[in-house]
């Protein structure tokens, strides 16, 4: 006799198929945002000893530099800021990855980083 929830397996591979295609949240982004960002931006983003997270769109002309963020996350950006202000998070450069609309173009971006864009894009005050 088989097992009851043998039959179930395919609607829980779905299932679960499904959740990891989903695009990240604000929520999975805050918690990133706790584990490696507090320390330098404060718990609320607003500065600490970096600068002020939840004004990025208004130092941008209103407009939320989704590229830009994502390049000063994961290094690509350094310009002005170097490793010893600024580390890499090389973390959040992996896992699977989820189309990001960066200026009308979708971009396969790890999921982990794809979150902490949707975060700071969600804190903007202007």
């Amino acid at each position: 006799m088989k097992p009851l929830w043998i039959p179930l397996l395919p609607v829980l591979a779905l299932a679960a198929a499904c959740a990891a295609n989903e695009m990240p949240g604000p929520s999975e982004g805050q918690a990133l945002f706790a584990q490696n960002c507090t320390s330098c931006h404060g718990n609320d983003a607003t500065g600490g000893d970096g600068p002020d997270l939840t004004r990025i769109a208004a130092r941008n002309g209103g407009t939320f530099p989704a590229a830009q963020v994502l390049s000063q996350i994961d290094g690509y950006g350094r310009g002005k800021v170097s490793a010893e202000i600024m580390p890499e998070f090389g973390a959040l450069l992996e896992g699977d990855l989820v189309p990001v609309d960066i200026d009308g173009t979708l971009t396969p971006t790890p999921r982990p980083l794809a979150a902490l864009l949707a975060y700071l894009e969600s804190i903007q005050t202007p």
